[in-house]
């Protein structure tokens, strides 16, 4: 598994230490302050897989649907 530095590194966007990073029609996000925190959405903003609990799924939702601006070719 790559370390922390790398994933943040290769991120599209950071945002309150969660990195959201575009991989072929996905969207995966990481907590970079806990990694064993993360979600695979698709790009309609859906929950494709996670191991986050339903508060903390809830704001990486939210800051998905805030800035997925950001992440767009």
């Amino acid at each position: 598994m790559p370390d922390i530095k790398t994933i943040a590194d290769k991120a599209d966007v950071i945002i309150n230490g969660y990195a959201f990073t575009r991989k072929d029609d996905c969207i995966h996000v990481l907590n970079l302050n806990s990694p064993d925190k993360a979600v695979v959405f698709n790009m309609g903003g859906e929950v494709l897989e996670t191991t986050m609990d339903d508060i903390e799924l809830s704001i990486a939702s939210r800051y998905l649907k805030q800035n997925l601006k950001y992440m767009e070719d």
